[in-house]
């Protein structure tokens, strides 16, 4: 059973996000003294240095990216890293208030510390990173992994089906990557990335339906350092389910716990010094793995976002947690002897803009990639009158503009928006360009459909939804938050059973309970369901921002929450 005590023994024994010197990167980053040095600082390195990112979203350039205020856990999750937030979180990680490093990690105050501290990521300002810790190390001892969830989340990412990133991937000598939103392109499209792209695509859990024959490659082993390290890909287990079927019919995913362990073994066998699992399960469900497949050394977890400034040990395997939206490259440097991993040493990189100088060759590359759409993406449509983020296991701003605007432009009574965890955030006065549109809403099955539904339906979307995210059991969790909702408030008991976390249910328009048996006129989008009809969720909201011209939303108070 997870302990708080049993993750600050983990802890403790690395030097956290500031590890390069102790102390004395915090000491700059309060002082805002923080130079690209200081992020490279490292001190004794080991035989053999894994990079890895992950969820960047197709984030070409920096952006701001608030952290969540609300990331519950639940079971034997509850009240331990990652579902820490805010003061929590700097507390058990002993981070001060109002720095950089709070900013990078956390909700608190980010309005303000955003103004000092700017923006974060870009691929220019990674490559730069990563170059620097190559000629450091020396490219016969570094590998790179991505986590997955890189190749979707831009306008250009959507026109050019992912190829803009698996050209930054390959420009970024990415060693190898496993999929979720990816699958969103279709199947042959995928398989076009995997057979053409020169990094290894893995996924040990995905068979052919018909035949049960592995669609890709479970795992590749590489030489690094004079060690042989096995890399093990997981895809999203439940891609088939999260997104739409159809557009991989004929292929089937799953956790395949015993399939792993296989894998594991084999890698082992085959003479593997290093066991790597590069999963896109999702924290919680990485954790569990962890506890019962035995013989992984490391987890690079991903799906989930969390930004882990230490590592979570689960008997002798390594979990970490890489962030999102490219603010963050996790270091981790590994002792190997006798054909095991005898120490290691770990650190958070955060990406700071303005500190780090972008990397030539790959400005070069964004700014090519980006100029045919320069177009669209740099359009305004109208300004942020307030903080506009999405992030967290409920509402946050952005998500109810874009309720707003089915409501308004689909002429409905209430509104079901996804629980998609990705989106830049913007502050107050920014621009709303049609790319900070774009970046919350570009999938392949835009469609923003008006149906009618009942009170009833709508309290089961929610219950199943619910169930989904707040499963005591993480191996029945399927990632994500809970779906976004316009025109409805609830109460939410995390702690209970399915059928019995929602109540309360008020239709806002009329502050009266909502009707079990009336119908309400709902709009929403990225259904499932094939042959959706309806406009793009892009152009609903392009045309609401357009008429408000300034955006402003306090906070959702309609979502109340007990039992975590």
């Amino acid at each position: 059973m997870i302990s708080r005590r049993d993750f600050l023994i983990a802890g403790t024994a690395l030097a956290g996000l500031f590890a390069g010197q102790p102390g004395a990167l915090a000491q700059a980053a309060r002082g805002q003294t923080l130079s690209q040095g200081d992020l490279l600082k490292f001190g004794a390195s080991g035989t053999v240095t894994l990079l890895h990112i992950t969820d960047i979203h197709a984030q070409l350039v920096p952006i701001y990216f608030r952290e969540p205020s609300v990331n519950l856990g639940v079971g034997e999750a509850r009240g331990v890293p990652p579902h820490l937030t805010d003061q929590a979180f700097l507390d058990v990680f002993k981070v001060p208030v109002g720095g950089r490093d709070a900013y990078a990690m956390t909700s608190l105050d980010f309005q303000n510390l955003a103004k000092t501290y700017g923006r974060m990521g870009g691929m220019d300002r990674m490559a730069t990173l990563i170059k620097a810790i190559r000629a450091e190390r020396g490219d016969d001892k570094v590998l790179l992994l991505d986590g997955g969830d890189g190749l979707q989340g831009s306008w250009t990412s959507l026109k050019t089906k992912g190829e803009d990133m698996v050209k930054v991937f390959s420009a970024l000598k990415t060693d190898a990557m496993v999929g979720h939103w990816e699958f969103t392109y279709g199947a042959d499209r995928v398989a076009e990335i995997k057979d053409k792209a020169p990094f290894a695509f893995l996924a040990q859990n995905v068979r052919s339906v018909e035949w049960q024959e592995p669609v890709f490659e479970a795992r590749k082993t590489f030489e690094k350092g004079g060690a042989k390290v096995a890399v093990i890909g997981q895809a999203f287990p439940r891609t088939p389910i999260s997104n739409p079927r159809w557009m991989i019919p004929d292929w089937e995913f799953g956790i395949r716990e015993d399939e792993m362990q296989k894998q594991v073994d084999a890698a082992r066998a085959d003479g593997a010094d290093v066991v790597v699992l590069l999963s896109h399960n999702g924290f919680d469900v990485d954790r569990k793995m962890a506890s019962r497949v035995k013989g992984i050394d490391v987890v690079f977890t991903a799906h989930t976002h969390d930004a882990m400034p230490a590592v979570v040990q689960v008997g002798q395997t390594l979990l970490v947690a890489s962030g999102s939206h490219g603010k963050f490259l996790s270091r981790l440097d590994l002792d190997v002897k006798d054909r095991k991993v005898a120490g290691f040493r770990f650190q958070l990189i955060p990406v700071f803009s303005d500190v780090i100088a972008p990397d030539p060759e790959m400005a070069k590359l964004v700014a090519d990639i980006r100029a045919p759409y320069a177009k669209d993406i740099d359009r305004v449509l109208g300004q942020a009158g307030s903080l506009l983020y999405r992030r967290g296991n409920f509402n946050g701003t952005l998500d109810d503009m874009i309720c707003d605007a089915m409501m308004a432009e689909r002429d409905a009574e209430i509104a079901l928006s996804p629980g998609f965890r990705w989106g830049a955030s913007l502050l107050p006065g920014d621009p709303i360009t049609f790319e900070q549109v774009a970046n919350a809403t570009a999938i392949t099955y835009p469609a923003c459909y008006r149906m009618t539904m009942t009170g009833k339906q709508l309290k089961d979307v929610l219950e199943d939804v619910a169930d989904n995210i707040f499963h005591p059991d993480p191996y029945f969790q399927g990632g994500g938050d809970m779906v976004r909702v316009g025109g409805v408030g609830y109460s939410i008991d995390v702690g209970k059973e399915i059928g019995s976390r929602i109540s309360d249910m008020v239709f806002l328009k009329t502050g009266k309970a909502l009707e079990a048996d009336r119908s309400y006129t709902v709009a929403g989008w990225a259904s499932v369901n094939q042959n959706v009809e309806g406009p793009p969720i892009w152009e609903i909201v392009e045309r609401y921002v357009t008429a408000k011209k300034t955006i402003d939303i306090k906070p959702n108070a309609s979502v109340k929450v007990s039992g975590a």
